[in-house]
């Protein structure tokens, strides 16, 4: 049998395509792997907010496989991709033929959606649900939804896995930690990937902004998802303490995550997404600061640091940084029980094998 692999992949810079290749090279080793335009006996189908998902969507409704929810709220992908008269069909098919003035009005301010909880509340599933054979998720929160949308959906809960990366060059390291005037009291947090409205930007800026006669840095490494949000946070992107960088080629990227002593990785509102960076910090011991919601629900306790979303998040979040610069051995030790969980569950070969059975392999 031969397994049909529908993803975008590199050379397009987003992490469902990063994510896409590793998995597609392992998956090689076990079974023959065809990509779109071959032919294959089970196709598996990578979806996501991104555009670049639109060919792969409508290949996945002709074609019914297994579907991987990257984002399991795909709101933002209709309003990207559909006229308001056909968001407004979708929206009704999804939740009732009542509701086609409320549809009408999200799509009409759509340009707040990237931020406003209105646009998290509605995965909008239910007609990839009916056409598909099963899902693959990577949290419980995302399972819960395709199953509001499906009750009979069979639906698999796997792992986002743990790849380590091209790894760095500890001279270089030292270079760059000589070069910021970072010492071994220096404490240094890091928020990496794309930056966007739901990762809690502004408010890790202003928490860390606040933390006065304290040796820390703070790592801001990625590309903005908007240019409104980048203006925003420019008030703080000329701190002598923010070290600003924006898409990173892999071995810089590296070296970065090697150089945070604690990763900040905030989701609200959220999608339903699973962090691949945040199961990378923690696969590399980095204690972890998170959101406490559904989706990081499934972590034990003793391995990450959550922070509560709303009102108290930014005071939350200062309090968590605090306490990882006062007390680093307890912080470090964080760190290590998250990567021995992230070994023991999050392993490329263990996530290739319940790929397989999910497909039927």
């Amino acid at each position: 049998m031969t397994l049909g692999w529908d993803a975008p992949l590199p050379p397009l810079r987003t992490g469902v395509a990063d994510y896409a290749q590793i998995l597609l090279e392992s998956l090689r080793q076990r079974v023959p792997v065809a990509l779109p335009g071959e032919a294959a006996d089970r196709w598996i189908y990578h979806l996501g907010n991104n555009q670049l998902h639109a060919p792969i969507h409508r290949r996945a409704l002709a074609n019914p496989g297994v579907i991987v929810l990257h984002d399991a709220v795909l709101m933002h992908f209709f309003l990207g991709s559909m006229t308001e008269a056909e968001f407004v069909e979708e929206f009704q098919h999804n939740y009732g033929g009542w509701n086609a003035e409320y549809a009408a009005d999200l799509y009409r301010r759509r340009s707040r959606s990237a931020g406003d909880p209105d646009y998290f509340n509605y995965p909008l599933l239910k007609r990839i649900c009916e056409r598909s054979r099963a899902f693959i998720v990577h949290n419980r929160s995302a399972a819960r939804m395709v199953h509001e949308h499906c009750p009979t959906a069979e639906v698999h809960e796997i792992p986002h896995f743990y790849h380590p990366g091209p790894g760095h060059d500890e001279i270089e390291l030292i270079g760059w930690q000589q070069r910021n005037r970072i010492t071994v009291d220096t404490y240094v947090f890091g928020l990496f990937g794309y930056l966007r409205e739901s990762k809690r930007v502004l408010s890790v800026l202003r928490a860390f902004a606040s933390l006065e006669d304290i040796d820390a840095r703070l790592i801001l490494a990625g590309e903005f998802a908007s240019p409104e949000l980048e203006r925003a946070a420019a008030p703080w992107l000329g701190h002598p303490r923010i070290l600003r960088y924006g898409h990173t080629d892999p071995r810089l990227f590296s070296l970065l995550l090697a150089a945070a002593d604690c990763g900040i990785n905030l989701r609200y509102p959220s999608a339903g997404e699973s962090s691949g960076i945040g199961v990378r910090l923690m696969g590399l011991g980095k204690p972890t600061i998170v959101t406490a919601n559904e989706d990081t629900s499934g972590w034990p306790a003793a391995i990450v640091f959550p922070v509560d979303p709303g009102l108290a998040e930014e005071e939350m979040l200062r309090e968590a940084m605090l306490w990882m610069v006062r007390n680093p051995g307890e912080a470090r030790a964080i760190g290590r029980r998250a990567a021995w969980h992230i070994e023991h569950t999050h392993s490329l070969d263990r996530v290739t094998s319940l790929y397989l059975s999910a497909a039927g392999f």
